[in-house]
């Protein structure tokens, strides 16, 4: 996404004629959402694994605590029905499943001497670098936990052990059909019509060569993709990301395993992180009173809740699989 960057917000922060007033922060209401906007922008292209869950706002004061919910399946209604008798009405089975939040963060320093001598706008480009940092961060929570799930297909689905996979078990196309024969009979709900597939780079080089791939700009629109959306095979539609999990040296030999999601409908939960959970801090020179009574560090920095839970195990399935390449532990 490109930034249209309005100069006049910043005509006092360069020219130097900012308040630097002890124990105050005098960022504009329009500054404070252009700096809160711009990490948000920079962060969220980064929130792969969280696009396909299930979103729960981060409750105000409404303690750690957050509950997802998971509906159960109706059995069949295969007993005839009596003329003119009502019958029984189904519940609806409703469970729950709780996850604590925890908090997240980092921040830039800036001095003084830094701020004078830049060309650049520091603050900006602080705040680039940091929603890239906060995307990641958050992104890789949610990987984690997705990845600790216990429906697996190894290698080429002849091998039990993640230790046994070989360097010629590579992803293919029998295999990714497997894993969406495995949700169907399942009866997995789709998302959109499809099952998703969260795929490495260096997997998804040796699955897009065979003919059985289709592009996505074959079949959808830039408006209608996913995040970092790149092709399908039959109703799995991939998405890439430099973030999906690699095992490093757990395969045979010592090669790396890479891990692809294959995703159903409902599978798991995140915190939304608009709107409560992502919040940018912007701290000028003379924020912060007796504790830098020079005024010599500003800081720009970002703070989050977060948490992800598996809703359904049965709703998606971890592939593990070699590659042609050894990209290491992420």
């Amino acid at each position: 996404m490109r930034h249209k960057l309005n100069l006049n917000l910043f005509t006092d922060y360069l020219n130097g004629t900012y308040s630097n007033t002890v124990g105050t922060n005098d960022l504009s209401p329009e500054m404070r959402t252009f700096y809160s906007d711009l990490l948000i922008d920079e962060a969220e292209p980064n929130l792969v694994h969280d696009q396909f869950g299930q979103k729960v706002d981060i409750p105000k004061n409404g303690g750690k605590t957050i509950q997802f919910r998971k509906y159960s399946q109706l059995p069949k209604a295969t007993t005839p029905l009596t003329e003119g008798v009502t019958p029984d009405g189904q519940p609806l089975d409703v469970t729950t499943k709780e996850a604590t939040v925890d908090q997240y963060g980092g921040y830039i320093k800036i001095t003084d001497m830094l701020d004078l001598t830049a060309v650049d706008n520091n603050l900006v480009e602080a705040t680039k670098l940091l929603g890239s940092q906060a995307g990641r961060t958050l992104d890789t929570i949610t990987r984690e936990v997705l990845n600790g799930g216990t429906n697996v297909i190894r290698g080429d689905g002849s091998v039990s052990t993640r230790a046994t996979i070989t360097a010629a078990m590579k992803l293919n196309v029998a295999t990714v059909r497997k894993a969406e024969r495995a949700l169907k009979v399942m009866n997995v709900p789709r998302i959109g019509g499809y099952y998703v597939g969260i795929i490495h780079p260096d997997t998804e080089f040796d699955l897009t060569g065979d003919p059985a791939w289709v592009e996505a700009n074959k079949y959808t629109d830039a408006d209608h993709a996913w995040i970092s959306e790149i092709g399908k095979i039959g109703n799995v539609r991939f998405v890439e990301s430099t973030e999906a999990k690699i095992f490093a040296g757990a395969g045979a030999s010592g090669i790396d395993i890479y891990s692809t999601l294959i995703l159903g409908a409902n599978a798991y939960g995140v915190t939304k992180i608009t709107g409560g959970g992502l919040e940018t801090i912007v701290k000028q020179l003379g924020s912060a009173g007796t504790a830098d009574p020079l005024n010599q560090r500003a800081s720009v920095g970002w703070k989050a809740t977060k948490t992800a839970e598996r809703l359904l195990e049965q709703n998606m399935i971890r592939v593990e699989t070699a590659s042609s390449f050894n990209s290491g532990a992420n």
